[in-house]
């Protein structure tokens, strides 16, 4: 009996054992899960930097934080990639107030106190302009992005920035895209680097390679204070958002389909679309010269789904 009691004991014990050492496992797990998305923003956001040259040695960068989940990650990512680079760059973290009624306006000052990083706040009743202007219903994001533009603009000049860091990330570049496709009837997306209109300010978008599924991963694991917009977060007939929930159907339905159309944006054939300010249509002639790289226009190619490798879909040129 007492073998029976001492064995029922021990089996005890390694269930409860293994009972204990599930959660640290659980952790651990959570844990390196945690880590390879940190590499992984930093890797992307890095990658941006460099393939597209957005900060050079001795610049300052104005980092534009609104609160939203996008901006919180931009200005976390840039400051782990400050320590490391091997450059010496500024940030400065920017804020604008629009005096939206309810705003919590203590949230952001104590976050990035707490941070330790240097930072602005603008205020600037913007939020009455737009509700005085734009009727009831109407789509606001337009008259709303044109005002804090040029405030933006103006604050960069004052601090002595350089460069102007927004949060888009790759899912808001393929957006822009389609949305000028639907709706504006021309090809143009979200550059990840231009120069503003006023012709003195470089803004860069550090995050354009950076997937947004990602940076909800990530304000999760960083617990973010999110505020969110009461000016125009709750428009969701926005063509924008329709647009979104769109790719994040074929995103679900078709996984590498997101990857793919991104990618497409860095490999653009003039000669295979319609514009003849792009290319000269008008001027082509037969040249009685073989060209490797010339159409091949009878040709059938092949276009593999991405989630089915095996799956072929053909189409002629």
């Amino acid at each position: 009996m007492s073998a029976v009691l001492n064995d029922l004991m021990n089996g005890a014990g390694e269930d409860t054992e293994k009972a204990s050492a599930a959660p640290a496992k659980a952790g651990l797990k959570i844990e390196r899960e945690e880590h390879k998305l940190e590499k992984r923003l930093c890797r992307e956001v890095g990658r941006a930097i460099v393939d597209f040259n957005m900060i050079e040695e001795g610049d300052k960068v104005m980092v534009c934080v609104s609160g939203g989940k996008d901006s919180y990650a931009m200005l976390d990512i840039l400051l782990k990639l400050q320590k490391r680079a091997p450059i010496n760059f500024e940030l400065i973290a920017v804020n604008l107030d629009q005096k939206q009624p309810g705003f919590p306006d203590h949230i952001l000052p104590q976050y990035l106190e707490k941070l330790g990083v240097p930072f602005h706040i603008e205020t600037q009743d913007t939020y009455s302009i737009v509700k005085r202007v734009i009727p009831e219903g109407k789509t606001m994001c337009s008259l709303c992005s044109r005002l804090r533009r040029g405030i933006l603009y103006r604050v960069a000049e004052e601090l002595g920035a350089t460069r102007i860091a927004l949060g888009h990330h790759r899912d808001d570049m393929l957006q822009t895209f389609f949305l000028n496709m639907f709706f504006a009837s021309r090809l143009k997306g979200m550059p990840p680097k231009l120069v503003s209109d006023t012709g003195k300010h470089v803004v860069i978008r550090p995050m354009a390679y950076v997937p947004e599924k990602d940076l909800i991963k990530w304000a999760q694991v960083r617990d973010f204070p999110i505020i969110p917009c009461t000016l125009c977060g709750s428009q969701q007939n926005l063509q924008r958002v329709q647009v979104g929930n769109m790719l994040r159907e074929w995103d679900k339905k078709f996984p590498g389909r997101l990857e793919n159309m991104f990618t497409s944006l860095q490999n653009v054939v003039p000669s295979h679309l319609m514009d003849g300010k792009q290319h000269d249509f008008k001027g082509l002639r037969s040249t009685g010269m073989p060209d490797p790289e010339g159409d091949k226009a009878f040709d059938v190619e092949e276009f593999f789904a991405p989630s089915r490798p095996g799956l072929a879909v053909v189409e002629l040129q």
